[in-house]
């Protein structure tokens, strides 16, 4: 019953610009994050193939892994940002 609801205010939002400008907002923030989960387990899974590979090398290797997810983490919060406010400019 309660994905009926949903089904229905979805429906009813698809037919307002200002329904639809907040589903864009919505799949902006998820975008993001969804980006930014792929890019920090591909630094992962490369960073332990590289330890792996070469293990003198791990603290150096460790460390640019480490470097880069924040990187990675600073533009996803950057996306989830742009999208709240993408949502509060809507005004009903």
């Amino acid at each position: 019953m309660e994905i009926m609801g949903l089904l229905q205010a979805a429906t009813a939002a698809a037919s307002d610009p200002k329904g639809l400008a907040m589903i864009g907002a919505g799949i902006a923030a998820g975008g993001a994050v969804i980006g930014a989960g792929i890019g920090i387990g591909q630094i992962g899974g490369k960073a332990v193939e590289g330890m792996a590979r070469q293990p003198e090398a791990a603290g150096t290797i460790q460390t640019a892994a480490l470097i880069l997810a924040a990187l990675v983490e600073g533009a996803a919060l950057f996306g989830v940002v742009i999208g709240f406010l993408i949502q509060n400019k809507i005004t009903f």
